[in-house]
């Protein structure tokens, strides 16, 4: 899969950024332990986890760093979807294409009855 290597530089320093080109609202690069490992996309149904997160976040109207808080607190494990700045200001550097290959989220992580 190419993603964009964006590297940004805000009041905090410079950070680099996995993102989606051409990204739609339901299409997101989950972090784990601060590195991009899984993506996903609620409407890319032929993929059982996308499925569930289908379920758990539109079905359900849940933010997904609200689900990926529960699935944390669950799983005992570190999920995030990168933020640039909390205070708006950033100004991006550079631009580099990479192939990177994202797994979905394992299924046993998800369950209906979070």
């Amino acid at each position: 899969m190419t993603l964009l290597a964006n590297t940004y530089r805000t009041l905090s320093g410079t950070k680099e950024i996995i993102e989606i080109p051409n990204k739609k609202s339901t299409q997101w690069v989950i972090y784990q332990d601060g590195k991009p490992k899984f993506y996903t996309d609620f409407y890319d149904l032929d993929i059982e986890s996308n499925a569930m997160m289908n379920s758990l976040v539109l079905c359900s109207k849940r933010d997904i760093r609200d689900v990926l808080e529960l699935l944390n607190k669950r799983n005992n494990i570190n999920l995030s979807i990168p933020v640039i700045t909390r205070l708006g200001y950033k100004k991006k550097i550079k631009s580099i294409k990479k192939e990177i290959n994202l797994e979905p989220l394992p299924e046993k992580w998800l369950a209906y009855s979070l």
